[in-house]
């Protein structure tokens, strides 16, 4: 607020923080809805199984959908692209192990041929992932 003595101008130097706030609590709720968006990854339906949760989340990814396309990680292929470049694509695996999520509706032949080319890049901590079942 600026008042006027004796001629003099006089400048009030205080933040308005209210505006500030606001800013803050926008951002806030954007992040809290978009942070949960970004955190999916293929979809998939697992298959239900009466199985123990997995322990280890730093393993690598590996996902079959069902119309039989891989994914490690977000970068999808075909099989012959994922058998080609699985050494390169599978590197960190050897310390970290590897999870196969596979569709419920996914050719079983498929999860067998990415199983079968994990354990031959020389990975032997493999997990399948699954749904724990329903209470009966």
């Amino acid at each position: 607020m600026r008042r006027r003595r004796a001629g003099r101008l006089h400048l009030n130097a205080e933040i308005n923080v209210v505006s500030l706030i606001d800013v803050m609590m926008l951002l806030l709720v954007i992040f809290m809805i978009t942070a949960p968006l970004m955190q999916g990854g293929v979809d998939i339906r697992l298959p239900e199984a009466d199985a123990k949760p997995l322990e280890d989340k730093s393993s690598i990814v590996i996902s079959i959908d069902r119309n039989g396309r891989i994914y490690v990680g977000r970068d999808g292929m075909s099989y012959s692209e994922f058998a080609g470049s699985a050494r390169t694509l599978l590197r960190g695996g050897l310390q970290r192990g590897v999870t196969i999520r596979a569709d419920r509706q996914a050719n079983v032949e498929m999860l067998l041929r990415v199983f079968a080319v994990v354990r031959n890049v020389g990975i032997t901590n493999i997990g399948v992932a699954a749904e724990s079942e329903p209470p009966r």
